[in-house]
């Protein structure tokens, strides 16, 4: 009976991901969850003059989502900071002001594969924090982590070409 070697692709597992700032290589500690990775383009429609019965679709402007981080509070302050860029702080003077220096981030979004490679890596433009949110509901009757989280505004993100994983071939039992 001949050997049959098959290459087994199981769908990744959404749990197996990290965040990072754009260029650097430490992962944001603590981040349980990302959502919102979505575009949509707007549809054009425009119908010739002579044909009043059909028209043609055109892809209009392309708007990206906001993309939201969670992750459970701890000392690190690092989604207030980034908050705080773009909200009011006081001045030398007393005053309110906006500092909108350095307010914008890219952000890298990877996923590993359960033999910790990894296999999909985004990375998000441009983005800022929009919605800071420092805690979640707190109740005495729950069981669970309190969570911070920010929504981020981006510009649009691509997905960086990687090397294909190696994969472990497994054989077939017929």
């Amino acid at each position: 009976m001949a050997e049959s070697k098959t290459k087994r692709r199981d769908p990744y597992k959404n749990f197996r991901f990290r965040v990072k700032f754009g260029g650097g290589t430490e992962y944001i500690a603590g981040v349980s969850k990302v959502t919102g990775f979505k575009r949509s383009t707007e549809v054009v429609k425009h119908r010739s003059g002579g044909d009043p019965a059909t028209s043609v679709k055109l892809p209009g402007r392309t708007e990206y989502d906001p993309i939201t981080l969670e992750r459970g509070v701890t000392n690190d302050k690092v989604f207030e900071q980034w908050a705080n860029r773009v909200w009011s702080f006081r001045n030398a003077s007393g005053g309110l002001e906006s500092s909108l220096k350095d307010f914008r981030r890219d952000i890298t979004v990877d996923v590993f594969n359960e033999a910790g490679q990894k296999v999909l890596s985004y990375q998000v433009f441009n983005c800022w924090v929009s919605e800071y949110q420092p805690l979640s509901d707190l109740d005495a009757n729950a069981n669970a982590v309190v969570i911070s989280h920010i929504k981020l505004e981006n510009e649009g993100w691509v997905r960086e070409e990687l090397p294909e994983p190696t994969e472990t071939a497994f054989e077939d039992p017929a």
